[in-house]
């Protein structure tokens, strides 16, 4: 049984240009106190080609986290433009938001992201070289997929399942919440919520899918408070509400 849930994910800042901060508003809940923190990243997928343009955007641990209901901002550093190819700097990709216990991913959000000119001459002719500080960043934050990976807690700290921390066993059964549409507006916040079962997603290598086991989100409580922060080093005291 997973020890944490992830129940809301609010994404702030949506949409503004290029250069701004990604901020989400990341609320999970915990059944049982963690021996060890818990490590948020943000991954900006740069090209449906490689992952080798993938970048981490940031990563914190947070901890040490107690049981109850817990919640804080993430945010993190748009991309480096310098590892963006060119063809792929304009047009739709993908941001995830993962989370990792010991080592191993156990939950993923993945996000469709729309970067897109708003002068109606730059949207008709299209510049050879992006210009970035014209670029408007949506994030279609109405249907996020999650993706739900089964592992090994506190329990049996030597018998983790899956393989090098990367992603889960493929022996394991694929199940998505929130199939995403990226026609969808980002004009209100979805709360996570259960959909149905896919193997996949063709966009950008099935990024927002791999083999995993999912439980049922839980929908998203009252206004709590909780803590925040992006820093690579940094662990973050948890708030119980």
């Amino acid at each position: 049984m997973a020890k944490v849930h992830v129940s809301n994910v609010v994404v702030l800042n949506n949409p503004c240009p290029f250069y701004t901060a990604f901020q989400f508003e990341i609320t999970f809940e915990c059944i049982e106190e963690l021996k060890e923190d818990l490590e948020w990243k943000i991954v900006y997928v740069g090209s449906a080609e490689s992952e080798a343009y993938d970048q981490v955007l940031d990563t914190v641990f947070v901890g040490p986290v107690p049981e109850g209901r817990h919640m804080f901002v993430f945010q993190a550093d748009p991309p480096d433009i310098s590892k963006i190819p060119l063809a792929d700097a304009v047009g739709v990709t993908v941001v995830l938001l993962t989370c990792s216990y010991r080592g191993k991913e156990f939950v993923r959000v993945g996000y469709y992201v729309n970067n897109e000119y708003t002068e109606q001459e730059l949207r008709e002719n299209l510049p050879s070289a992006p210009i970035y500080d014209k670029l408007v960043r949506n994030i279609l934050a109405t249907q996020p997929r999650v993706t739900r990976f089964k592992i090994e807690w506190d329990d049996k700290p030597g018998a983790i399942s899956g393989g090098d921390g990367a992603g889960p066993s493929s022996e394991a059964s694929t199940r998505e919440e929130n199939s995403m549409d990226h026609n969808d507006s980002n004009s209100a916040q979805a709360p996570l919520e259960t959909s149905g079962i896919s193997n996949g997603d063709s966009f950008g290598r099935d990024r927002l899918s791999a083999d995993s086991t999912s439980s049922l989100m839980e929908p998203p409580g009252p206004a709590i408070s909780g803590i925040g922060g992006n820093s690579d080093s940094m662990s973050s005291p948890m708030e119980v509400i």
